[in-house]
Formats: structure tokens, C-alpha cells, sequence
């Protein structure tokens, strides 16, 4: 120490060096505390998982088993009760209660269909949550048909692609993939899905597979700021307001910004609440977005 004071009497440039460099030393712990320390703490998912009388059904300990894992503690549950008029809204308030900080209850008390369920779920999310830089928010079949182990692999996506806006799950059935689905359901599921990539005039694979996952943006709550026409397909409509908004947009196409996840595993589970009814309102809503959305004498969006 005594050498370096000589040294300070003998040359200023020397304390000049030395006092530069503190003051870069200082500089750099500043741009930590300031940027690089609430980009690290930021980064969370919530999930947003529908539920209409799902009482007997709903697997609640699997999503204990997830949620319990220290692996997941940055996500978050918001179980959404559609207006049930079983106990659905006991059984999420008592998972919420077990896992506080990790699950949570909304409760709508009047059945607005699985659509305005996650629409308002999910604007509950960005609202009240407040997502930060790098946060995801998604929804999520409460049936599990895609496991909740694949949530991860969705957000790895977001996290390592900053292009990607947009993560659906695939299920497409290749060699090595465990994807059930029955064969009827499979056949007209292409059928459909052949019609919605025509519709949308976009390659896509899978519209409606319940498992997505979106960065939690502004074009994110512009394009959930009104309700849906078609409560079984509103994956297509808001799908059809993203191409929509692109479009006017500077930005990059609609195309490039969603990545579709062939998913490992997918199994069809019984009690899925589809019949024939839907199938045909369906295909009236299909025809209904094209009109809206995309012909000449339609609205467009935003309305």
C-alpha cells in the first residue's frame, strides 16, 4: 500500500488510472443491481386452466405433484370455475390453499363457455399478475390430455427463440411419440384443421390442441380486449386477430412469430364435452371468422 502511495505522489496519471477504474468497478455493479438482476428474477408462467364442472374429474394431484417440484416454481396455476354447478369451485379454492403463491381461483359465477373462460383468465393474468420482461402467459386443458410435464419444453421455446411470440402444441403422430387419439376424432380433427390453415391462408398444423402459450405482450391483450364469436374455436379467432394485427404492423408476419411443439405425448381422454352439435356450430364459426376477418365485407379487426 505504501509502494502505491509513492507511486500517486510520483505520477497523477497513476490515480487517475487508479480512480478510473473504481468508478468503472462501481458502474458495473450499478448496471447489475439496475438491469441484469430483475431480468434474472423475472420470467414467470402462468397458466390458465378452464374449468366447468370438473369435480370428479379434475386430476388435482398431479397438479399438487407439478406445482410441489422445485423445478416449477416459477409458474403459476389460475384455475378459472365457468359458472360450475358441482363443487368445481371447492376443489380449486383447496388447491389453491395448498399451494399458495403457486395456484389460484377465479371464480365466474355465470357459464360464459370455455372461450370467455380463458379470455378472462388470461386478462386476469396480465392485469393483476402485471407479467414482466420474458414472462409467458398460456391455457391449458384441465383434462391434462397434453401432461403438464410438457410446460416446460413450451417455455424453453420462449426463453432461447426471442422471435417466437407464440408456442402450440402439435400433436402429430410420429414413430417414438405416445399420441392417442381416436380414429374418428383424428380424421375429421385433419379435415378441420385443413379448412382453418385455408381460412387463415396459414400453414398451420394443429389449431386446436389446448395447450398454448403466448409472450405476455401488448398484442397479447389487444387481441383478448373483446370477446370471442365461437366458444369451440376461439383458438382460430385469436389466431385470425394476430394476422390481423401483424399485418398492420411493421413487424414480423404472423407466420414467424408462433412455433408449433410436435408434443410426446397426448392422450385422448373421456367426457370431452364435443358432440355433434358443436361439430356443426364448428364449422358455422370457421365460415363466420372468414367472413369477419378477412373478406371484403366483414368488420376485420380490431372491431
Amino acid at each position: 500500500r505504501e509502494r502505491e502511495r509513492e507511486r500517486e505522489r510520483e505520477d497523477p496519471g497513476w490515480t487517475a488510472y487508479m480512480m478510473a477504474g473504481g468508478l468503472a468497478h462501481r458502474l458495473v455493479w450499478v448496471v447489475m443491481a439496475w438491469w441484469v438482476l430483475p431480468m434474472m428474477a423475472m420470467g414467470r408462467t402462468h397458466i390458465v386452466v378452464p374449468c366447468y364442472n370438473e369435480e370428479a374429474r379434475l386430476p388435482r394431484q398431479r397438479f399438487l405433484d407439478f406445482t410441489g417440484d422445485e423445478a416449477n416454481k416459477d409458474l403459476h396455476f389460475t384455475f378459472v370455475n365457468d359458472g360450475s354447478s358441482d363443487g368445481t369451485l371447492g376443489v380449486i379454492e383447496g388447491l389453491a390453499k395448498l399451494r399458495p403463491g403457486q395456484i389460484s381461483a377465479l371464480d365466474l359465477k355465470v357459464n360464459g363457455g370455455k372461450a370467455e373462460a380463458v379470455r378472462r383468465g388470461m386478462l386476469h393474468v396480465l392485469t393483476e399478475a402485471k407479467p414482466g420482461h420474458g414472462d409467458a402467459v398460456g391455457f391449458w386443458d384441465a383434462d391434462l390430455a397434453t401432461p403438464l410435464e410438457t410446460i416446460p419444453s413450451f417455455v424453453r421455446v420462449i426463453d432461447t427463440m426471442p422471435q417466437v411470440e407464440m408456442v402450440f402444441g402439435a400433436r402429430v403422430a410420429l414413430l417414438g411419440r405416445d399420441i392417442r387419439r381416436k380414429a374418428d376424432r383424428h380424421y375429421l380433427g385433419r379435415i378441420f384443421a385443413t379448412l382453418a390453415s385455408l381460412v387463415l391462408d396459414l400453414p398451420i398444423y394443429d389449431t386446436q390442441c389446448g395447450a398454448k402459450l403466448f409472450r405476455a405482450t401488448k398484442d397479447l391483450s389487444d387481441a383478448l380486449s373483446q370477446p370471442f364469436s365461437s366458444s369451440w374455436i376461439f383458438d382460430i379467432e385469436l389466431i385470425a386477430r394476430f394476422i390481423k394485427q401483424k399485418g398492420a404492423g411493421a413487424g414480423p408476419a404472423c407466420k414467424d412469430v408462433i412455433y408449433e411443439y410436435p408434443l410426446e405425448t397426448w392422450h385422448d381422454v373421456a367426457g370431452s364435452k364435443l358432440g355433434f352439435l358443436e361439430k356443426v356450430n364448428a364449422l358455422y364459426g370457421l365460415a363466420s371468422i372468414w367472413t369477419t376477418y378477412f373478406s371484403s365485407f366483414g368488420s376485420g379487426w380490431p372491431p
